[in-house]
């Protein structure tokens, strides 16, 4: 498949570039580049133009640059101003030539999850594009336009946000038919005084919305006026009483089964993992499947096949001894990211398991002034009862600490590293353990540690979202 070739892409950056060649693909590292792709030399962290040789080693098709280092003048290399401006350049350019449906799908939690979900409840439905993993930025969304094949059919495209201002060039770049808010939270409140600053900045993605698109909106939150009025005349809900109205869950046997109604006509849908969060989500995508005409009765089916990813909710158990002789604990690696209403619902998830519930948490970042506070608020979770010991990371997460009972206190650690010296001791056969923290705590290490103390026998997955 040629995604792009050299006039195309010269047309579409305003760039120049001597040799002839065709790329089927689109990529901004090296280390995950395939043969064909042509190398975006992004200057963040560290400046892409070190590694364009490595790109052509590893059988890139051509290289976006913003110069040519010496000695390699004679390599196809299209010469832009800026890097990102022509990434964002062919992003434009795609979306442009492409008559796909497009649905972005922004929130402060459930973002990746219900893309997954979306994906698998329209598979063979249509030529689908997905963006992959949480290219959802700056770059990720323009990534992914430009990887978008010609003849998509429908494209579901993944916006975030951690400061003012972020998503409407995102939204204007990828014009959706279909812009669904998963939710507003307490989020990245370093950069927001309140809650309804948020939902402001959440619903820049309407500006972006093509004439006669429609929005998909959450009708349970507090904010759902803000978002309500800045979407417009086409809106569907979903919620307790809405469009899509959610009447009923049952969690059987790590199942989640959910009764919900639409024009008059109930239907139910499972997932195949646990949570009460996950099921309005996936209310949320049907409601994306009907916008779109989709079959709903395969949009059901889709769903099932549905699991969480890694760091999401991922569950393995490990299995302790020869054999397994010894037993063995489930761990459920919620370690990607954190926030209030992640936290939450992730809790609510664990207090569910069967076994002895552990619960290993670090810092929520990003929270702002506020951040104690929400760390200590945590404490008043009903799920919290249920949860027989936590083990915490970091000076905020020592708050909820404090605030929870003698016999359910665990470890305290100032950061991952500490904690791993010592969890490995603390878990027992039979355990279910939940690690939930924010990146930035680099609580993966713990899911690790805890995964290398027996043989990983399964992978099943829990809690997805965020």
């Amino acid at each position: 498949m040629n995604l792009w070739t050299r006039d195309t892409a010269m047309a579409a950056t305003g760039g120049a570039c001597s040799k002839n060649w065709q790329a089927s693909g689109v990529s901004i590292d090296t280390r995950t580049l395939n043969k064909g792709d042509i190398y975006v030399a992004l200057s963040a962290t560290r400046d892409g133009h070190d590694f364009i040789e490595d790109a052509f080693e590893k059988g890139a098709a051509a290289a976006l640059v913003s110069r040519i280092p010496d000695g390699l003048e004679d390599l196809p290399l299209l010469l832009v101003a800026d890097v990102l401006d022509g990434l964002v350049a062919l992003g434009i350019a795609a979306r442009a030539r492409c008559n796909a449906k497009v649905v972005a799908i922004t929130g402060s939690v459930g973002k990746t999850g219900s893309k997954e979900m979306l994906r698998c409840a329209l598979a063979g439905q249509a030529k689908l594009h997905v963006a992959e993993k949480s290219y959802n930025n700056h770059e990720g969304v323009p990534l992914t336009l430009a990887r978008m094949p010609a003849d998509t059919e429908i494209a579901i495209i993944e916006i975030g946000m951690n400061h003012p201002g972020e998503i409407a060039p995102l939204a204007k770049m990828a014009r959706p038919h279909v812009a669904m808010i998963t939710t507003v939270a307490a989020v990245h409140l370093e950069a927001f005084r309140l809650v309804r600053e948020i939902a402001h900045e959440k619903a820049q993605i309407f500006s972006g919305l093509e004439p006669n698109g429609t929005a998909v909106l959450n009708s349970d939150i507090p904010d759902f006026d803000i978002l309500k009025k800045a979407a417009g005349k086409s809106v569907v809900t979903f919620g307790k009483s809405a469009d899509f109205s959610l009447n009923n869950i049952e969690l059987v046997n790590d199942v989640t089964v959910a009764q919900a109604a639409h024009n008059g006509v109930d239907f139910v849908y499972k997932l195949n993992c646990p949570g009460a969060h996950l099921a309005l989500n996936a209310l949320a995508v049907l409601a994306v499947c009907d916008v779109l005409g989709a079959d709903p009765a395969h949009a059901i089916l889709g769903l099932m096949q549905w699991q969480p990813t890694e760091g999401r909710g991922a569950k393995h158990r490990v299995s302790l001894g020869p054999a397994g002789m010894d037993g063995g604990f489930d761990v459920i690696n919620e370690s990607y990211n954190a926030n209030p209403a992640s936290i939450k619902a992730a809790l609510a998830v664990l207090a569910g398991s069967d076994g002895r519930r552990v619960a290993i948490l670090g810092d929520m970042l990003e929270l702002g002034a506020d951040s104690i506070d929400l760390h200590k608020e945590i404490a008043n979770s009903k799920s919290v009862e249920k949860i027989d010991i936590f083990h915490c990371v970091g000076p905020h997460m020592a708050e909820f600490y404090a605030l929870i009972p003698p016999e359910k206190r665990g470890l305290l650690a100032a950061n991952a590293t500490d904690m791993v010296r010592v969890i490995s001791r603390q878990i027992k056969a039979g355990d279910v353990v939940m690690v939930k923290g924010s990146l930035g705590t680099n609580m993966a290490i713990l899911v690790d540690v805890l995964k290398n103390l027996g043989e990983v026998t399964s992978q099943t997955q829990t809690t997805g979202k965020l």
